[in-house]
């Protein structure tokens, strides 16, 4: 999504006073170039997924400090770097195993189609196809869409449930909005 100069300012301006729209607009806009830029350090979808909610986290929660002199993308590369060595130095310090893309690409093929009773009620209320849709989402953003929507958990109560700080989750649930409107409109 290309956005220019002046437009870029209002909606920044409209973010350090809390608009949500201007968040919504600022994601957009910039998460294909952090993502893309995280990519090409991680090589791995989800971490560099992970990383770039954990950018706009951290970017929207200190929104208030970017000077206008400078380049918003070029701010937003600069936290993500910071929480990409946040990262190599949790993960050096965690014992996780790595997985292969085709390990990962393996796990997604296994899918579960049989619904549930309460799948089946939904079915007969006209939202099976959503729900559908929401499958077709990684599972940390069908967690976050089922917490947030279907057991009507608030931001505070989904962030003590996953353990992650309430930013992560609101940028997680924006994501999860977004990639389940381009599965509906497709």
């Amino acid at each position: 999504m290309e956005i220019k100069k002046e437009e870029l300012l209002t909606q920044i301006k409209k973010a350090k006073k809390g608009s949500q729209s201007a968040f919504n607009i600022l994601l957009d806009t910039f998460w294909s170039s952090v993502y893309a830029f995280l990519l090409k350090k991680v090589h791995n979808d989800n971490d560099a997924e992970d990383i770039t909610i954990q950018t706009f986290s951290k970017a929207f929660d200190r929104i208030e400090t970017f000077d206008e002199k400078y380049q918003f993308k070029t701010w937003l590369i600069s936290i993500s770097k910071n929480v990409h060595i946040d990262y190599l130095r949790k993960k050096k310090s965690s014992n996780s195993i790595e997985t292969t893309k085709e390990q990962e690409d393996e796990v997604y093929t296994v899918m579960d189609d049989a619904l549930s009773p309460e799948d089946k009620l939904i079915t007969e209320q006209n939202l099976a196809k959503l729900l559908k849709d929401i499958k077709k989402l990684k599972p940390k953003y069908q967690e976050v869409i089922n917490l947030r929507y279907f057991q009507e958990l608030s931001y505070k109560e989904i962030s003590e449930h996953i353990k992650e700080p309430m930013n992560n989750v609101k940028v997680k649930l924006l994501r999860a909005r977004k990639l389940l409107a381009e599965i509906i409109k497709n």
